[in-house]
């Protein structure tokens, strides 16, 4: 019977030390901290919309619009129409 083959541990006979392995972590620590502070401060700019009038729930349905394209957001448009008429719902 043949053995199986044996995985390597990550590293190993790649050349790559501690220290390069503690430089990727840190760069993630790093980047999740930044990653952190952004959202706090796109937190903090929907609490200032919300204070003048703006609803935060639309405007993060209209950030995720504007991410897609026109193509895409038509085609889901439809969809949900169609959806809404075959179970006799009025969209608006």
């Amino acid at each position: 019977m043949a053995e199986p083959d044996k995985k390597e541990a990550p590293g190993e006979g790649h050349n790559i030390g501690g220290e390069r392995l503690k430089s990727y972590i840190e760069r993630v620590e790093r980047l999740t901290e930044e990653k952190k502070a952004i959202d706090e401060d796109i937190r903090d700019v929907y609490s200032e919309a919300k204070a003048v009038g703006f609803e935060p729930k639309i405007m993060r349905k209209l950030v995720a619009l504007r991410k897609k394209n026109a193509d895409v957001r038509r085609e889901e448009q439809e969809l949900l129409e169609m959806y809404a008429s075959a179970i006799q719902m009025d969209l608006f």
